[in-house]
C-alpha cells in the first residue's frame, strides 16, 4: 500500500510537473524515480580511475594520482546507496578533492544485489570491507591505511576498524550513525512496537521504493519543493547542473540483502548493540574501545538521517587520544556535495588527514 501511495503521488507531481513546464516555457519534463527531471544530467564520476574486481559485483577503484603521497586512504560508501556520491560530478566531488591533495584514493564500490543476494548476511557485508583492505594493503604494499566511512559505510566501517584495528592509520566517519537511540525520526518509524523487520526480510531483498518511502515520509513535501524550484533552475545554468546531477544519484538506488536488513534493523536501530557494547560480527565482540587510530566524526547540522548526536557517540567509545568532531553545514547528502561541501569540509578534511597520513 506504502509502494502505490508514493507511486500515485508521483503521477499527480508528474502531472503537475508537466503544466508547469508550459507554463514558464521550460522543456518538457520527465520523471525519474526520486521525482521531476528538468533536462538531462550531466557526466557524473568523472575522476579517472582503475578498476579491480572483487566479490559478487563488487569493485574497488583506484583514482589515479600522478605522485600520490603517504598511506592510501579507502572510502567507503553507503551499501544502499551507489558510491559515485562521493564523486558526483566535477567541483562538487570528495574524490576530485582528495586526488587533487595528493592523497592515494580508493573506493569500494558495494555492487547492485541481485534476488539470490537475498542470503548476504550482516557478517558476509564486513567480510566484503575486509577483502577490500586487504587488497589495498596488498596492492600498495602499505601496512596501514586510512579509511573514510560515510553514512552506513561508516558504521560498518566502525566496526571493522574495531576488530582490525592494527590495518588501520585513521578513522573518518561521515554522518554515519553509532547510537541508534540517537536515530531521530527513522529509529521512531522502526521501532519493535509497531515495525517487524522480520517480516519484511522474509520477502526478500528490500526493494529501494520500500527505502524510498521511509525518507519521503522525512520529507513528504520533498517534490513539491523540486516543481516549485523549476523557473529559478532554468535561469541558472549551475545550479540546475548541480540539481540534475543529484537527482540523477538519488534516482539510482539498489536493493538492501534481505539478511544484512535484518540484521542492520534488528541489532543497531533497535538494540542499540553497537553503542551498548554488545554487538558482535562472525561470533567476536564489537568493541569500539579497540578503536586506537585517531579518529575524525564529520557530522552535518540538518541531517535528518543520521543527526549529529548519533554520529558523535562514537568518540567516548573509542580508545583513540587524537579524536575531533567536525560540523559542517548541510543535511545528509548536501554536507557531501553541497554548495558548501568543496569550501568547507573538503578543506578541513584534507587539513586534518595530511600530518595523520603522509
Amino acid at each position: 500500500m506504502v509502494i502505490d501511495a508514493i507511486g500515485f503521488s508521483r503521477e499527480v507531481v508528474g502531472a503537475w510537473t508537466s503544466v508547469a513546464a508550459d507554463f514558464f516555457g521550460l522543456p518538457q519534463l520527465t520523471m525519474s524515480s526520486a521525482g521531476p527531471i528538468v533536462g538531462q544530467a550531466p557526466a557524473l564520476a568523472q575522476t579517472p580511475r582503475d578498476e579491480i574486481a572483487l566479490e559478487g559485483g563488487a569493485r574497488l577503484f583506484h583514482f589515479r594520482t600522478a605522485n600520490p603521497k603517504g598511506k592510501p586512504f579507502l572510502l567507503v560508501p553507503s551499501m544502499i546507496n551507489r558510491w559515485y556520491v562521493l564523486d558526483l560530478r566535477p567541483g562538487a566531488s570528495l574524490v576530485e578533492a582528495l586526488v587533487g591533495a595528493g592523497f592515494d584514493v580508493w573506493c569500494l564500490d558495494w555492487g547492485v544485489p541481485q534476488d539470490e543476494d537475498r542470503y548476504l548476511d550482516w557478517e558476509a557485508v564486513v567480510r566484503r570491507l575486509g577483502r577490500a583492505v586487504r587488497r589495498v594493503k596488498r596492492e600498495t604494499g602499505a601496512s596501514k591505511l586510512g579509511v573514510l566511512g560515510y553514512c552506513m559505510g561508516g558504521t560498518l566501517t566502525s566496526i571493522y576498524v574495531a576488530q582490525h584495528p592494527e590495518d588501520f592509520a585513521t578513522l573518518v566517519t561521515l554522518a554515519a550513525p553509532i547510537d541508534f537511540v540517537r536515530g531521530g525520526q527513522l529509529r521512531c518509524m522502526v521501532e519493535p512496537l509497531w515495525f517487524d523487520a522480520d517480516a519484511i526480510a522474509d520477502a526478500g531483498n528490500v526493494v529501494p521504493t520500500q527505502m524510498q518511502a521511509g525518507f519521503v515520509a522525512l520529507r513528504p513535501t520533498l517534490d513539491l519543493g523540486k516543481l516549485v524550484s523549476m523557473p529559478d533552475l532554468a535561469q541558472d545554468p549551475k545550479g540546475r547542473d548541480a540539481f540534475l546531477a543529484l537527482d540523477e544519484w538519488s534516482s539510482d538506488n539498489i536493493p538492501f540483502p534481505a539478511e544484512a536488513y535484518r540484521r542492520y534493523i534488528k541489532d543497531l536501530y533497535q538494540d542499540n548493540q553497537l553503542a551498548n557494547g554488545t554487538h558482535r560480527v562472525g561470533g567476536k565482540p564489537v568493541d569500539l574501545g579497540k578503536v586506537t587510530c585517531p579518529t575524525l566524526v564529520i557530522t552535518a547540522t540538518r541531517d535528518a538521517i543520521c543527526p549529529p548526536a548519533a554520529a558523535e557517540a562514537l568518540l567516548p567509545l573509542v580508545g583513540a587520544t587524537d579524536k575531533s568532531v567536525l560540523e559542517v553545514p548541510g543535511g545528509h547528502v548536501g554536507a557531501v556535495v553541497g554548495s558548501k561541501a568543496a569550501h568547507q569540509m573538503y578543506p578541513a578534511l584534507i587539513e586534518w588527514l595530511r600530518p595523520r597520513l603522509t
